[in-house]
């Protein structure tokens, strides 16, 4: 995707989505694991939540790459997953706000 130059204010409101997203997923793996972790007996169960959350930090370190070259994106991605809407992304460059509606548009028919 084409990237368009970024004004200071967007940046800051685009690195403030990306870490409300970031922080509310965190902390959705942190009541999971919380709510789990008092339910392990066994040793395989201890092993089976370490994987989990192995598995769960991979995702989280995957897709939670700041560069505003992929926020379209990952933004998408975020809106798509229900953690971000579109009217959120207003404050971004328009060019980018218009890309990631149409393909939404598209998407939704």
């Amino acid at each position: 995707m084409q990237n368009h130059e970024w004004t200071k204010p967007q940046k800051q409101h685009a690195r403030r989505l990306f870490d409300a997203a970031l922080q509310a997923e965190l902390a959705e793996i942190m009541a999971e694991y919380k709510a789990n972790a008092t339910a392990v007996q066994t040793l395989e169960q201890m092993w089976a939540m370490s994987d989990y959350l192995n598995d769960k930090a991979r995702e989280i370190d995957e897709k939670y790459v700041f560069t505003y070259s992929g926020l379209d994106l990952l933004f998408l991605r975020l809106i798509n997953e229900g953690r971000l809407s579109l009217t959120q992304l207003g404050g971004i460059p328009e060019a980018n706000f218009e890309r990631i509606a149409r393909f939404i548009a598209a998407t939704a028919q």
